[in-house]
């Protein structure tokens, strides 16, 4: 299964341009940015502070408005109950 998941971005890399940090289901990952910015103009990297993309193996693949990424993140969780695999990859422990 092929999940892709919304991240809040928090924090920009400080040795790498095209990576940040983002906070996931509550823990923070690195994540590639180069496809959702052109991190090499000014002040491109800093405008994606605060905003929300879809992660899927640790590349950003596009950015999210707060409320598609909640209603994602609210579906995910809905499936969480039915689909171990779900569970796991958002960091609810052991599969059932």
């Amino acid at each position: 299964m092929c999940i892709g998941i919304p991240g809040q971005i928090v924090a920009l890399h400080d040795q790498q341009p095209d990576h940040a940090w983002a906070e996931v289901c509550g823990l923070r990952r690195e994540v590639n940015v180069a496809l959702v910015c052109d991190c090499g103009r000014d002040g491109a990297r800093e405008a994606l502070i605060g905003g929300w993309v879809l992660i899927h193996v640790g590349f950003a693949l596009s950015k999210l408005d707060e409320q598609e990424a909640q209603e994602t993140l609210a579906a995910l969780h809905a499936m969480e109950e039915v689909e171990a695999d779900v569970a796991l990859f958002l960091g609810a422990g052991e599969a059932r």
